[in-house]
Order: structure tokens, then C-alpha cells, then sequence
């Protein structure tokens, strides 16, 4: 008998083994570009923005207050009238608050809980705090009096971080700065 050596037979199985596996390859160094995509979209493209957004909130609040006002208590939302530090500069430095995170100073400091609710102030953070907002603000022109005349242009620079990011990355921080003017 003849063998016939230009035979098909069995060929198609072979094909389709070696497709798989150059399949498998392909798709094990896409998984960990998807995982890496995955990672990068919810730190900068969630995280980020929601500490941006919670920073400008915290930046409205404050600009709503008047240029003098040494006394609301902007940790709480709406301000409170009294009880807090309202757009105070103090102490003859000219700078109230810190835009460390890691050093918040009292008044000028907030906790939000994951979904952005308000948990207060303090320097002890929360148990369930999330997001943690600190505020400085300055004399960027002096004199900055607020007493009568008032006078000056006051910067006022916020912070907003988050407690931890997807895969332990680095922390999305979003820094919002706006100028006061005594006029306003």
C-alpha cells in the first residue's frame, strides 16, 4: 500500500492548537494592561475628580463668606454664624490654616465620609472619613485688615485628598487657590 504523504488529515486540529496558544499569550500580557487601565481609570479618572470637586465646594463656602468675617464655622455646611474661624488670618503671620494633609490645623479642616456626606472637623479624623479637605489662607496683598477700613487681598488654598487608591498607587491630592479682594 501507498501512504499518501500530501494528506490533509488531522491538520485543521494542530492549526487550531497552536492558534489557541498563541491566543493565550496574546491575551495574558493584554490582562494586565486592562488591570493596568483599570487601576489608572478609577485613581485619576474618579478619584481625582471627586477630590477636585469636593475642593471646589469647599472653595465656594468659603468665598461666600465676607472678606471680614473672622467668626463662621465653615467645617459645617452651611456655615454656622459662630464658632469657628471664618476667612481669619491671625497671629501676626499672616497665614491661618496649612494645606498639609498630613498636619491638619483645627478650623481649618473637614472629613467627608466615601459618598462626599460631611462628617466634621477636627484634626482626629473620623473612623469612616474618606476624603479629608485642609484650607490656608493668606495675605497675598498686604495690608489685609478687617477691620474698618478693611483692606487687602487674601488668598484662600485648598486641599483635597482621599484615604487610600485602587492598588495602593499613588494618592490623587487636587489643590484649588483663588484670590479675595476686601472689596468683595
Amino acid at each position: 500500500m501507498i501512504i499518501r504523504l500530501n494528506s490533509e488529515r488531522g491538520t485543521s486540529l494542530i492549526e487550531t492548537a497552536i492558534a489557541t496558544g498563541i491566543l493565550l499569550v496574546v491575551m495574558a500580557g493584554l490582562l494586565s494592561m486592562a488591570a493596568l487601565a483599570t487601576t489608572y481609570t478609577e485613581n485619576h479618572g474618579h478619584l481625582e475628580a471627586r477630590t477636585t470637586e469636593y475642593a471646589q465646594d469647599k472653595m465656594e463656602q468659603l468665598l461666600a463668606l465676607a472678606y471680614s468675617d473672622e467668626a463662621s464655622d465653615s467645617v459645617v455646611f452651611p456655615a454656622a454664624i459662630s464658632g469657628g474661624t471664618g476667612l481669619k488670618i491671625g497671629g501676626g503671620t499672616l497665614i491661618a490654616g496649612a494645606v498639609n494633609t498630613a498636619a491638619p490645623v483645627t478650623g481649618y479642616v473637614d472629613w467627608l465620609a466615601q459618598d462626599g456626606s460631611l462628617l466634621g472637623g477636627g484634626t482626629t479624623p473620623p473612623a469612616t472619613w474618606f476624603y479629608e479637605r485642609v484650607w490656608q489662607v493668606t495675605c497675598a496683598v498686604a495690608p489685609c485688615s478687617d477691620v474698618s477700613p478693611v483692606t487687602g487681598v487674601k488668598q484662600i488654598t485648598i486641599t483635597s485628598t482621599v484615604r487610600s487608591s485602587v492598588g495602593h498607587a499613588l494618592i490623587p491630592k487636587s489643590t484649588v487657590t483663588t484670590l479675595k479682594a476686601s472689596q468683595f
